[in-house]
């Protein structure tokens, strides 16, 4: 009997684009919307959409996209749906493009 070939150690693993998480402190409801900058580790934003099914968090989405030059797409809630402290999942571009971003709106 023929023992089964073993893989490569690279088949069936796949590089990614870049994906981190960032944590985000969100005020819905608010005058006007924007990145008010770091409030610790959170990025502090304020979103005018009110915080009811939630409209706030696809605010943020936008927001977000807008300020990393993403594609909404590419942004996604992780954590804390239903919560001011939100978790945000970011795929395409690195944890250093999105900080550079983030400083030229802050």
């Amino acid at each position: 009997m023929r023992e089964p070939s073993r893989p490569a150690p690279d088949r069936g693993v796949r590089k990614t684009v870049s994906r981190f998480h960032l944590r985000v402190k969100v005020v819905p409801g608010a005058s006007h919307e924007g990145v008010m900058g770091w409030l610790g580790d959170s990025l502090k934003v304020r979103v005018q959409a009110p915080p009811e099914k939630g409209k706030a968090n696809k605010a943020v989405v936008k927001l977000l996209a807008d300020v990393l030059n993403v594609p909404r797409a590419s942004i996604e809630l992780v954590r804390g749906e239903t919560v001011a402290n939100k978790v945000f999942a970011v795929n395409g571009i690195s944890e250093q493009q999105a900080k550079n971003a983030i400083e030229r709106v802050t």
